[in-house]
């Protein structure tokens, strides 16, 4: 079963998308899944993870109903507040729905860098690591000291980073990224996502050989069995299709790859991951 661990839905009269912005018109418009099954058709893809992109539960609910009406949706990664003491009954009613897989606060808006380690937050990532509930990380380099602070005080979390942790690809620069993932891959229940790329390269002009050096230093430090491939659609059409998401990530790691380790990279490694029976 080949699996896209990343992509996302939106209607633009929801009115809950704090990003949302006309200056980018190829996201100011609706993404429905009559949208995407085409590409994934095309593409050959089974299945895919949907990710919020509003930090409501009301979108969250709105996910679980599309997930429900729509087989190709494996299951839903949600938004809950959980700087809150309300967090763990919230989540646990979220959990009662079978597409429910997950949380993610959207960490790169937030005013506070540091807010992954308040208090109430790493109460409820103990709690989501108890519950054995996958956590993703949406964080750019400078979150990822932070990250690392709240793995080490969440024992067993369950964590996926998502986009590699959003490098710095457009300038080339590689460090501090480099050293701080290698930090949070030591975490063995932390996965990456090969997600996000070609929006963090120049959105005109990138190449596959713009992405390699990042690709190549999570599939070291992860290793072969702790990376997903995720098209980030319809994000990713700032700078290219769902088809050229995939096929910069099969230009970089099919090589590399053996073919077992492939079946993994494009659809096990997630299903085990959160956990989806084929």
């Amino acid at each position: 079963m080949k699996i896209d661990s990343h992509q996302h839905f939106w209607k633009v009269d929801r009115n809950d998308y704090h990003w949302m912005t006309p200056d980018i018109p190829v996201l100011h418009r609706d993404y429905l899944p009559e949208d995407l099954e085409p590409q994934l058709r095309k593409c050959g893809i089974d299945s895919t993870i949907l990710v919020q992109a509003a930090q409501t539960e009301a979108e969250t609910e709105w996910l679980l109903g599309l997930a429900e009406s729509h087989d190709f949706i494996a299951g839903v990664i949600g938004w809950l507040d959980m700087d809150s003491p309300s967090f763990p009954d919230k989540l646990d009613r979220f959990c009662e729905n079978s597409s429910f897989l997950g949380v993610r606060p959207m960490l790169q808006d937030l005013e506070d860098d540091a807010w992954i380690v308040r208090p109430w937050v790493l109460q409820n990532l103990s709690h989501l690591a108890e519950r054995n509930v996958p956590f993703e990380f949406l964080t750019y380099t400078r979150h990822l000291p932070h990250v690392v602070t709240a793995l080490e005080k969440s024992p067993g979390l369950h964590a996926v980073v998502d986009h590699l942790s959003k490098p710095e690809i457009k300038t080339g620069n590689l460090d501090p990224w480099r050293e701080l993932m290698a930090r949070v891959a030591s975490f063995p229940n932390v996965s990456c996502k090969v997600s996000g790329m070609i929006t963090e390269a120049d959105w005109n002009h990138w190449r596959p050989e713009d992405l390699r050096p990042y690709v190549l230093h999570v599939l070291e430090v992860f290793g072969p069995e702790r990376i997903m491939w995720g098209s980030d659609w319809p994000v990713c059409r700032c700078a290219g299709e769902y088809a050229e998401a995939l096929n910069a990530a099969r230009t970089i790691l099919d090589e590399r790859l053996t073919p077992t380790q492939q079946a993994q990279f494009y659809g096990g490694n997630a299903a085990r991951f959160y956990g989806i029976r084929d």
